[in-house]
């Protein structure tokens, strides 16, 4: 491939990443919008998810995570996990001055100071970041080892979850949440490679959509029962952080991706990835901040209408 077509390449990559980002940050701010009255209780239940598809609220929050996800694929289709998944932390970008008008406040100096940090890792990031691309040939038994693995921590993230409550519930389902939707991302990166190659028939024959379709519905459930369990200060960020980095991770061992940068280049990739974690967790955690506020004046008034009651 040339050089110029190379470099439109990498840049509408680039661009659907930031889209996807874009529709992922509205699914985020409106489906934990659509949870704020759910009793505590019934945080990881079936109660939750029979009340929340009755709210079209609910819907329109899931209907944009959906567009994000799509975005997503397209940018894997040509871009590297190692690439694309990185960008996806700008969510929070998006997502701050959004969250801030639904709930009628103004944006602190503090959260734009971060904003414009976390901004300028991206930036430095996307500049850098030129991933080779694997083979997208996954041994059978490097996979099976990767599945073993990811299966057993979300399963004991899952079950330990569902016996505590408040911070550390919403940590662990974060974390399952994680590591299931950075193991859907390279699901994501294996069937868009098979489509733009073998076409249409053939990712209808691959096993591979189909798990990718079972660990999203899953991973969607639990990210919805993680925004629920309190402290989402702590559950936002982590999942966004975690996330890219399974996906980096899995990328590079198996499927083969790896980064060409020189040491400086190394260094600046490092710094910026350091800077936008930070970033992440002190934007998270201020929005989490307003959106517990956000509950505990729901609490108060449904008891104040209970006692007028």
């Amino acid at each position: 491939m040339c050089c110029p077509c190379r470099v439109i390449g990498h840049g509408v990559t680039v661009l659907l990443a930031f889209l996807a980002a874009v529709f992922l940050a509205v699914g985020i701010v409106v489906r934990q919008r659509a949870t704020l009255d759910v009793p505590a209780e019934h945080g990881v239940s079936p109660v939750m998810i029979q009340t929340l598809v009755r709210r079209p609220l609910w819907w329109a929050g899931t209907a944009s995570a959906v567009a994000g996800f799509v975005f997503q694929a397209l940018a894997l289709a040509n871009g590297s996990l190692l690439l694309v998944q990185p960008i996806l932390v700008s969510a929070l970008l998006f997502a701050l001055p959004l969250s801030a008008r639904l709930a009628h406040r103004r944006v602190t100096r503090a959260e734009w100071a971060w904003a414009v940090l976390l901004t300028l890792a991206l930036a430095v990031f996307v500049v850098l970041a030129k991933a080779s691309p694997g083979d997208y040939e996954a041994s059978l038994s490097t996979s099976a080892v990767v599945a073993v693995v990811c299966t057993v921590a979300v399963l004991a993230c899952v079950i330990v979850a569902t016996r505590i409550a408040g911070w550390i519930r919403a940590v662990l389902l974060a974390v399952a949440v994680g590591v299931l939707f950075g193991v859907v991302a390279v699901l994501t990166k294996l069937v868009m490679h098979v489509l733009t190659n073998e076409g249409f028939v053939a990712v209808l024959t691959t096993p591979v959509l189909y798990l990718l379709a079972l660990l999203g519905v899953v991973a969607t459930l639990l990210q919805q029962s993680a925004f629920h369990a309190g402290s989402l200060q702590t559950s936002v960020p982590t999942m966004l952080v975690l996330e890219p980095m399974i996906a980096v991770i899995l990328g590079a061992v198996v499927l083969g991706e790896h980064l060409n940068a020189g040491r400086w280049d190394a260094v600046a990739l490092v710094v910026s990835t350091v800077a936008m974690v930070a970033g992440t967790i002190a934007l998270g955690r201020d929005e989490g901040a307003y959106e517990e506020q956000l509950e505990a004046d729901l609490a108060q008034k449904a008891q104040a209408a209970s006692g007028n009651g």
